[in-house]
């Protein structure tokens, strides 16, 4: 696979792909690792001074993260000189990026507001049709959607000369330092569909609402949670289905002895004997930390996917926080993966540099793991 080394970039036009997806908060997006990233290669390139284009998504259609650039653009140009447009493919985005200078960078508004971007193999793709003739390169710096089948990972690659950024490069690294066969895996997150794909021979700890999901399996009852997570949309297939699936897959899978609820609006711990309970659960509770924090300590490797709680309250980010600290302690080489995760770590202040790597990928490192391909890196090779 090709980098920033293997090109010339002087006074060529380069689309640059990055992941700035980001945690939307009341409507608002804050600095975090992705805008700081992405900012990194977008200044190597603007150092070997190409006329940069930036593409990016935020959110999904339907949801409510689904949001235009313009506040990522304001963070962004904190760290980097860029402008924004508030167009993709109008009269108005082309007519900017035909005015770009060598050594400027333009950001084009979400490009998942293009339905094209959805449909790759779409004869006439308007996304292709329309920006491919403008540029010279095409750089991947987006690690964390390379298993996605979108327009802008697989497609551009496939008529532009192409190469991984900075970012993207040192993903790929950091994954071949992992030794896999003694990976302790702790699996937490909203996301159990992709969790299930590792639970096979490893030694698993799971927490957070794949945690909840892993009991229920069990046959456990935990009350109110129990119809949360049936009503939730955390999972694509049928709801039974998926449970008789992960119940057959759990035999090496350690599950919480404890929960935090809130009560009254207090933080309030109960073990698993008592539930079921009417309370929404929001955090792994003392039991339990002291139980997989003794399980980290001893293994050799340790890949961590996901929060162990809510950790949009400072109070329920005890567990996420305490294993993250056990980990950081650990002396085999650790990977901590998605931005939730990267987002606790500079909160609770505990020091990068004590992790073997913290990937900004979550779906993208997990099935890489897993030992499947990832179509937007076998585009570019």
């Amino acid at each position: 696979m090709k980098n920033l080394s293997d090109f010339n970039f002087k006074d060529r036009r380069v689309l640059l792909r990055v992941d700035i997806n980001s945690e939307v908060i009341n409507g608002k997006i804050f600095m975090n690792e992705r805008i700081k990233q992405a900012a990194i290669s977008i200044k190597k390139l603007l150092k070997e001074k190409a006329k940069v284009v930036v593409i990016a998504h935020q959110g999904n259609p339907g949801k409510k993260d689904f949001i235009n650039l313009k506040q990522h653009y304001k963070l962004l140009k904190k760290l980097v000189k860029i402008k924004f447009v508030e167009d993709i493919i109008g009269k108005k985005s082309i007519e900017k990026i035909s005015q770009l200078k060598s050594g400027s960078a333009l950001l084009l508004d979400n490009i998942r507001f293009i339905e094209d971007e959805f449909h790759p193999e779409k004869p006439d793709n308007i996304l292709i049709k329309t920006l491919t003739p403008l540029f010279d390169y095409y750089v991947n710096d987006a690690f964390s959607v390379c298993h996605r089948n979108h327009t802008s990972i697989v497609s551009f690659p496939k008529h532009l000369k192409s190469c991984a950024g900075l970012f993207l490069e040192k993903e790929l690294k950091a994954l071949k330092k992992i030794s896999i066969e003694n990976c302790l895996y702790i699996l937490g997150g909203a996301k159990p569909e992709e969790n299930i794909k590792l639970l096979n021979s490893k030694k698993v700890l799971a927490c957070g609402l794949f945690g909840q999901l892993c009991l229920v399996a069990s046959g456990k009852n935990l009350g109110y949670q129990n119809d949360f997570l049936r009503k939730s949309t955390l999972i694509n297939e049928d709801y039974d289905k998926f449970l008789e699936k992960l119940k057959n897959k759990i035999s090496n899978v350690e599950m919480p002895l404890d929960f935090a609820v809130e009560k009254n609006g207090k933080r309030e711990e109960y073990s698993l004997d008592e539930f079921p309970l009417p309370y929404e659960i929001q955090d792994i509770g003392e039991k339990t930390i002291k139980k997989f924090k003794k399980i980290i300590k001893n293994s050799p490797a340790i890949y961590m996917k996901g929060p162990a709680g809510n950790t949009e309250k400072k109070i329920y980010m005890k567990g996420t926080i305490e294993l993250l600290k056990a980990i950081s302690k650990s002396k085999g080489f650790s990977l901590i993966g998605g931005g939730h995760l990267s987002k606790v770590i500079s909160e609770s202040k505990i020091p990068v540099k004590k992790f073997g790597h913290v990937s900004l990928a979550g779906g993208a490192l997990l099935n890489y793991i897993a030992g499947e391909k990832l179509i937007g890196l076998e585009v570019l090779n």
